[in-house]
């Protein structure tokens, strides 16, 4: 654990800090005044403004341009076992209101808790930065991305098992998952195992009716992309005897929505063949094999050969992974959703509906948005806005924190022009 007795002060420049003064949580290197009193990297230090005024308690770490991650707004706050218990149930009793954790339709009632599946911890925006934990059932994957929080983690577990176990739900296995290369940013290597006695790592889940297999050890980031839920739930009313094209397929979460809620022919497509795989034994597992196919392409080639051959749908989905994960190359990525909403859209048949979305914060609303309307007047497409959504309220958007707002996600109905 960090150095509770540490009484290094770090004293900010004038005029900046303005992230945490608004209401964030990161203080970067070249807002820092000085430093007084010794420390090792990932120890608690207390913050001060220019004047004095104090801003709080965070980690530092002189290897991250996000030099100090605060903790608290309190400079007097240690940051002790009471101190954690207190955020980690914030965190579940927030996912517990706001989730409702309502049951499955094949759940009973009184095994919700148990059965749900949601992100427990969310980093910055659950106060808890450099953190990230989510719930698949009965099993926890815990991702750590920064020094000073890794150096809390086993404590956190034991935490957050205790406060799962008030509400009578057992955890039997906790994975981690901390293999991002955004550990590199901080000094650390990569580093991923079970926390604690071993378990099978293909994990059963039940989302809005539909099963999967979660492979919390290989799959991508900690298993399965939770923040979609409800944007995966919207898509049903939609898909009843309907065609469906869903690009970016991953394991199949959105086509198999579709199909669960009555589509006539589904198909899902992703370049990688693991994925593909995954997503077939899901669709065995809801028993729609028959009505909802996978194959591996790369989507940027299949949908003009899509439209060569004159194939339309009644609705298309688009949830490709990150083309921005910079700042620098939000224009290229621009480019490439450009590109695929427009080819989308000219598969849509007139009248059908276009499922979008894009999962960088770099690619802010303003320039996702932007860059739509720039495809439909390439298509010659007239876009009626059905609905706009975010991510699910498990993975909360913490104002001034703006890494917390990433997922944008709409729905159109496309109208050709005439």
């Amino acid at each position: 654990m960090g150095n509770q007795t540490n009484h290094t002060l770090v004293i900010l420049k004038k005029g900046e800090g303005r992230t945490v003064k608004s209401g964030g949580l990161w203080i970067y290197d070249n807002e820092i005044e000085s430093i007084t009193g010794t420390f090792h990297n990932g120890d608690m230090v207390t913050v001060h403004d220019h004047d004095g005024y104090p801003l709080g308690r965070g980690y530092i770490n002189q290897n991250s341009k996000i030099r100090i991650r605060l903790m608290t707004r309190n400079a007097g706050q240690e940051i002790d076992e009471a101190f954690l218990r207190m955020r980690l149930q914030d965190a579940w009793d927030y996912r517990k209101k706001t989730m409702g954790l309502i049951c499955d339709a094949d759940c009973d009632n009184e095994k919700s808790i148990h059965n749900c599946s949601c992100r427990l911890v969310f980093g910055d925006a659950d106060f808890l930065p450099g953190l990230v934990i989510d719930k698949y059932a009965d099993v926890l994957v815990v991702q750590s991305l920064a020094l000073g929080i890794d150096r809390f983690k086993e404590q956190i577990v034991t935490i957050l098992k205790e406060i799962l176990a008030a509400d009578g739900l057992v955890i039997r296995g906790v994975y981690e998952r901390s293999d991002s290369k955004e550990r590199e940013k901080e000094g650390m290597e990569r580093t991923k195992g079970f926390l604690g006695a071993e378990f099978d790592t293909k994990v059963p889940i039940t989302e809005n009716g539909v099963k999967y297999i979660v492979d919390v050890q290989d799959g991508q980031k900690t298993g399965f992309f939770l923040d979609q839920k409800y944007n995966r739930l919207a898509i049903q009313k939609l898909c009843r005897g309907a065609k469906v094209l869903d690009c970016f397929t991953h394991t199949g979460s959105f086509a198999l929505n579709a199909g669960i809620a009555g589509a006539a022919d589904v198909l899902g497509v992703d370049a990688s063949e693991l994925a593909v795989a995954q997503a077939r034994e899901n669709a065995s597992l809801n028993g729609l094999q028959d009505t909802v196919r996978f194959e591996c392409h790369d989507v940027f080639e299949l949908l003009p050969e899509l439209e060569r051959r004159g194939e339309r749908y009644d609705v298309v989905i688009l949830d490709p992974p990150a083309f921005a994960k910079s700042r620098s190359s939000v224009k290229n990525a621009a480019k490439g959703y450009r590109e695929i909403n427009l080819r989308g859209m000219k598969l849509v048949k007139n009248g059908g509906y276009l499922a979008t979305c894009s999962c960088s914060h770099f690619m802010d609303y303003e320039t996702f948005t932007k860059v739509i309307g720039q495809a439909a007047r390439s298509a010659h497409k007239r876009l009626r806005q059905v609905e706009f959504r975010t991510q699910a309220p498990d993975h909360p958007i913490l104002w001034a924190a703006d890494e917390s707002y990433y997922l944008k996600f709409y729905i159109f109905q496309i109208v050709d022009e005439k």
